[in-house]
C-alpha cells in the first residue's frame, strides 16, 4: 500500500532514509528541512544534504523557519498526508503539528531508548563506553523521545568506532527499517511497545567538554577522542613553532604506562594521565589537515619530560 507521506529531516544522516521510501513507492509529496545556511571555510550559504536530494529527486521542499505560525501548520495540514517520517529534523514539532498526518510522526532515533534521549545519542554512546546502540524507529509524542517504539534493531559498537563510523552505520540500518515500518503502518499491524526504564540524556555537545584533561584515565580520554571525530573534535595544546598550539586528536591508544599526569613519557606524544597513559595517532593542528603523530613531530618536537 503505498502512502501519502511528508518528510522532516535535514543532515546527511537522513539522506539514506528518504532515498528508502522513495525506493519503496510512496508518495513523498513534501520535504520539510533546514534552511539554507553559511558553511565551509568559506562561509558560502549551502541547502541542507536533504534540501539538495529533495530537489534532485523533484520533491517540494519548504524550509520554515518554525511551526509555531500557524500558516506553517494550515499548510502542513492541507496536504493530507497519511504520515510524515523525520529523521533528525532539528525542530520540535507542537502537537498540532503531530496530529496533522492521519496517522501520526514516526522518528527514526539512533539509541535503545530510553537510554540516550535527545540530541547527541551516537556520541554519547561512544563517550560512555557503550557496546551498542539502535536504530529505532518510534511515535512521536510531545515529548522529546518518549514515545512507544515500532521498530528496532541493534547495532554494535566497535571497539574503533568514532562518531562517523557508528553514524554512517546507524544512519544505514535505520534507513533500512523504513519500508517495513510504513508497510505495516498502512495494514495496521504496528504494534507500540513503550519505552521501559530510566531515561539518560544525549545532552548537545558542549565546547567545554572537547578539551582533553589528562588528569582524566586514559580509557576515558580515548572514548572521548572517538566520540568527537571528526566533529566538533577533542583537543588539547602542543608545542609548536611559536609556543603552544591547539591541536585536535582523531586518533589514540591507551599505553599501559603510568606517567605523571600531562607530561610526556616519550618522544612519541605518549602522555601521562590520571590512569595509565595516552599515544596521539592522527594530530589536526589548527588550519591544516590530518596527519600522523609522526608528521606532526616532524617540524614541533615534543620531547620526553613536555609538560602539556
Amino acid at each position: 500500500m503505498s502512502l501519502r507521506v511528508v518528510f522532516m529531516g535535514t543532515p546527511e544522516f537522513a539522506v539514506p532514509s528518504l532515498s528508502e521510501i522513495l525506493a519503496s513507492g510512496h508518495d513523498v509529496v513534501r520535504v520539510y528541512t533546514q534552511a539554507p545556511g553559511r558553511a565551509g571555510r568559506g562561509k558560502k550559504i549551502r541547502k541542507s544534504p536533504v534540501h539538495q536530494f529533495a530537489e534532485i529527486m523533484g520533491i517540494p521542499v519548504l524550509t520554515p523557519a518554525n511551526f509555531r505560525k500557524p500558516s506553517v501548520i494550515n499548510a502542513l495540514e492541507a496536504l493530507n498526508v497519511d504520515v510524515a517520517c523525520i529523521v533528525a529534523y532539528g525542530q520540535i514539532l507542537p502537537q498540532r503539528a503531530l496530529d496533522a498526518p492521519r496517522l501520526g510522526c514516526l522518528n527514526l532515533h539512533g539509541s535503545i531508548l530510553p537510554r540516550w534521549r535527545g540530541a547527541a545519542p551516537i556520541q554519547r554512546a561512544i563517550m560512555a563506553g557503550d557496546t551498542e546502540t539502535a536504530a529505532q524507529i518510534m511515535q512521536m509524542e510531545k515529548g522529546l523521545d518518549t514515545g512507544p517504539v515500532l521498530l528496532s534493531e541493534i547495532v554494535p559498537i566497535n571497539h574503533d568506532d568514532t562518531s562517523s563510523s557508528l553514524h554512517d552505520k546507524v544512519s544505514r540500518v535505520g534507513a533500512s527499517l523504513w519500508p517495513q515500518a510504513l508497510a505495516a503502518l498502512g495494514r495496521g499491524g504496528l504494534v507500540p511497545t513503550p519505552q521501559v526504564g530510566e531515561p539518560v540524556y544525549a545532552h548537545k555537545i558542549d565546547k567545554a567538554e572537547a578539551r582533553l584533561d589528562f588528569s582524566k584515565p586514559a580509557q576515558e580520554l580515548e572514548r572521548l577522542i572517538r566520540g568527537l571525530s571528526p566533529f566538533p573534535g577533542a583537543w588539547c595544546e602542543l608545542p609548536s613553532r611559536k609556543g603552544t598550539e591547539r591541536v585536535k586528536i582523531h586518533l589514540a591508544q591507551i599505553e599501559d604506562i603510568s606517567a605523571d599526569i600531562g607530561v610526556t613519557e616519550n618522544d612519541q606524544l605518549t602522555i601521562g594521565c590520571g590512569a595509565q597513559s595516552l599515544k596521539l595517532l592522527r594530530l589536526q593542528p589548527s588550519g591544516k589537515g590530518v596527519m600522523s603523530a609522526a608528521d606532526y613531530l616532524r617540524g614541533r618536537p615534543c620531547p620526553k619530560g613536555t609538560q602539556l
